[in-house]
């Protein structure tokens, strides 16, 4: 459980690489940065499934509906890795406060901070304990229009995020507070941790990247995140620069599972294509499926680059451009660049997913370890919890069947 691999994947002759059915052919760079959401006339890569054939019906299972099977076995079994359950409230009161700012339920609304493809994002400040929140809303009746495969709507989407949050925590990782779902209102409300600031690839920090150190620290602080994620069967699938947001000091916090999915033992093989065009691995430009893990490494190496270049590595006016630079073109990087930084980059963006570097890897090379040593081991709830379980037992079989640590 959670062993990151590399995994065969032979590199065709080069093409211009055709984007996966449901896409426009044409998008603005700003889409190519960002989720995209247009429906296919088959569904396909981006956050939609795949049709083609497999299995005794003649198509493949959706990775959505497995995931969603894997997380409702774990939800019936209690295998959350959570100290606390998340509070679920199925009571919406929207009022005002004695100055008219709006509230839903304890949360006074201060401003919008942010907006997605289904949802908005609010800072709120709770009237019980003064702390700030961020709320994303939803609209059920639009979700439920939203058609994000054949047989799956946006709706499907957030109840699995909700579901994959619920399940998870650790210091790198959004943390998911309570969730407002009234059967009797058309709202749907996840309250997470407020995150201060969060950087961009392009238009923030120094001019070509954020720097060494900042871009070691932050690269840490991911690989941590992520590693946790694998060793409990989720694969992130949209790691990039907007979806990693930094506290006031200095601690990356991965965010937005909203593509998110799960699997079981070391099975993450995979159809649905990662939520952002640019942060694509070649394999999943080119492949009918594909390692989950591995195209999360590559999103990082993506990620990497962005902080140290301040700009994409692979990026055209088109998708269709777009892909086949991904595929086809080799990686460019600054002649004055740090030896062991380049080796580490260009690892984590190998093409052929058998050479490419894994998450373990990366923990351990030269640049990441530096001056700051290992990575900080973080033993998770599951695992403290199978430590109490092993010493009530005092057994040696019980020891052997405890949960494979998680830690970094």
């Amino acid at each position: 459980m959670g062993c990151c691999g590399c995994f065969g994947f032979s590199r065709r002759p080069r093409r211009m690489a055709q984007p996966r059915t449901g896409f426009a052919s044409r998008l603005s760079q700003e889409n190519l940065l960002n989720e995209v959401t247009e429906d296919g006339d088959n569904g396909s890569c981006n956050g939609k499934d795949t049709t083609e054939a497999h299995g005794e019906d003649g198509k493949m299972p959706s990775s959505s509906k497995y995931s969603e099977e894997i997380l409702l076995f774990r939800t019936k079994n209690g295998l959350i890795c959570r100290q606390y359950p998340i509070k679920e409230t199925h009571k919406l009161v929207q009022s005002k406060d004695e100055k008219g700012n709006k509230m839903i339920n304890e949360y006074v609304r201060e401003f919008k901070i942010g907006a997605g493809s289904y949802a908005k994002v609010v800072l709120c400040r709770s009237s019980i304990d003064g702390k700030h929140y961020a709320i994303k809303a939803f609209h059920k009746s639009y979700l439920l229009r939203q058609r994000v495969a054949p047989s799956e709507t946006a709706m499907a989407d957030v109840l699995r995020e909700v579901q994959i949050m619920k399940m998870l925590s650790h210091p790198n990782i959004v943390n998911l507070i309570e969730v407002i779902d009234d059967a009797n209102t058309d709202h749907f409300y996840m309250v997470l941790e407020y995150v201060e600031g969060k950087w961009d690839c392009e238009g923030s920090g120094p001019p070509g990247g954020l720097g060494e150190d900042t871009a070691r620290k932050y690269l840490r602080d991911i690989v941590s995140g992520l590693m946790y994620l694998h060793a409990h069967n989720v694969v992130h699938m949209d790691i990039k620069p907007q979806n990693l947001l930094v506290s006031h000091n200095g601690t990356v916090k991965i965010a937005d599972f909203s593509v998110s999915q799960v699997f079981e033992g070391d099975n993450d093989e995979l159809r649905r294509s990662p939520g952002t065009p640019v942060i694509t691995a070649p394999e999943c430009c080119l492949g009918l499926t594909y390692r989950g893990k591995a195209a999360d490494t590559w999103a990082v190496g993506v990620t990497l680059y962005c902080m140290v270049t301040g700009k994409f590595p692979f990026i055209g006016e088109t998708l269709q451009e777009t892909y086949d630079k991904i595929v086809n073109d080799s990686l460019h990087l600054p002649d004055d660049i740090d030896l062991q930084l380049k080796n580490l980059i260009e690892g984590l963006l190998c093409k052929d997913l058998r050479q490419r570097l894994t998450l373990p890897a990366v923990a351990e090379h030269p640049w990441v370890v530096s001056k700051e040593g290992p990575l900080p081991k973080f033993v998770c709830w599951c695992k403290r919890n199978s430590f109490r379980g092993n010493e009530l037992e005092g057994s040696k079989e019980s020891s052997q069947m405890s949960l494979p640590d998680p830690v970094i």
